[in-house]
């Protein structure tokens, strides 16, 4: 008997296959700038540049002389991020397995989010007046430092406890993800955490932008889901005047930017909009990979890089619930002045 199970374990060694490592094509090498662009946003020498600042966090020792290099795991993750492929195209076009292709996505998002830190608002003077005066320029809005909105980011479906709060008023599971643009389309602050059920109002109350607010000459421009602050102006539920009626007219092409640049990013990295599927992960992760790519998006527009042309834009801004709270006297106050200038 103990001879038969000896024969047994030795017959099994025998058929185990051995290890196929697949040929890792590698697009730097015969791609040009403008169809790298096409398929990982990003341009040679930048693709170069991010795997070098990243190369400290991604790169693991190991013994075996086939580890996946650094800048083939970044090619990796911005293909996943700009086409919203599935993980075993990825994994295939890559030479990797699907196993290593999401072990690296989730490796080099969280990379990203923690070496490239572009995400700022601005609170120096000189910075603040110049935001001041592009978005002045806009439509003549006055003293404003940038345009809050939230968008929806769908996410797979998922079971448990939490499920409910993950529905969003579309009835699909998503990411309620809060951000500020300035008048470049460029982000300067992000909220990336909440379930797509959470309101507007609710995750801006829970940020850090109403301490941030309190201290600053100017203020944010929002649409009728937030209440009216003394730092955030709204527009008016029933403008009756010529100049009430111009307020408003200033105010959502001036508000415009930030669903402008929610477009931009969801053209960019399709991952983040449903024509892209869903990002197939748990929520922690899916936070991961959109917070990597807001700050791609912005490393983008200072790099001059061009939107995909085959998008709709438009098609991409988030509609928000109207919120009738408008009660706060002093905001009130602040923008009946602000009304006399149109």
């Amino acid at each position: 008997m103990a001879a038969l199970v000896i024969f047994n374990v030795i017959n099994r060694r025998a058929l185990r296959r051995d290890r196929v490592f697949r040929d890792r094509t590698d697009d730097l090498d015969f791609l040009n700038d403008d169809q790298l662009i096409a398929r990982y946003r990003f341009p040679r020498q930048s693709i170069l540049d991010l795997t070098d600042t990243l190369r400290d966090a991604i790169e693991r020792p190991s013994n075996r002389s086939n580890a996946i290099p650094p800048h083939i795991q970044v090619m990796t993750t911005l293909r996943i991020l700009a086409k919203g492929d599935y993980l075993s195209e990825v994994a295939d076009l890559h030479g990797i397995s699907i196993a290593s292709a999401s072990r690296v996505v989730h490796s080099v998002c969280a990379a990203i989010c923690e070496r490239i830190q572009n995400i700022k608002f601005p609170r120096e003077e000189a910075e603040q007046r110049r935001v001041k005066e592009m978005f002045y320029d806009i439509s003549s809005f006055p003293n404003v430092l940038g345009a809050i909105d939230g968008t929806l980011i769908p996410i797979q479906g998922m079971l448990g406890d939490d499920e409910p709060n993950y529905v969003c008023r579309k009835q699909y599971h998503a990411i309620n993800v809060q951000a500020i643009c300035d008048a470049e389309l460029m982000f300067t602050n992000t909220v990336v955490k909440w379930p797509g059920a959470t309101h507007d109002a609710f995750i801006l109350a829970n940020s850090n932008i109403p301490t941030i607010m309190e201290g600053q000459n100017g203020w944010l421009l929002g649409d009728s889901g937030y209440g009216l602050k003394k730092w955030l102006m709204t527009p008016l539920m029933n403008p009756n005047s010529q100049q009430e009626i111009g307020y408003n007219k200033s105010h959502c092409k001036t508000r415009n930017t930030v669903e402008r640049a929610f477009g931009v990013l969801k053209a960019r990295f399709r991952c983040l909009h449903k024509t892209g599927g869903s990002l197939q992960f748990n929520p922690p992760k899916c936070c991961k990979m959109i917070g990597a790519c807001f700050r791609l998006h912005n490393k983008a527009c200072s790099d001059g890089l061009p939107v995909p042309e085959d998008v709709d834009i438009q098609q991409l801004v988030h509609h928000n619930i109207i919120n009738d709270d408008q009660q706060n006297n002093e905001a009130n106050a602040i923008r009946r002045r602000l009304i006399q200038r149109f």
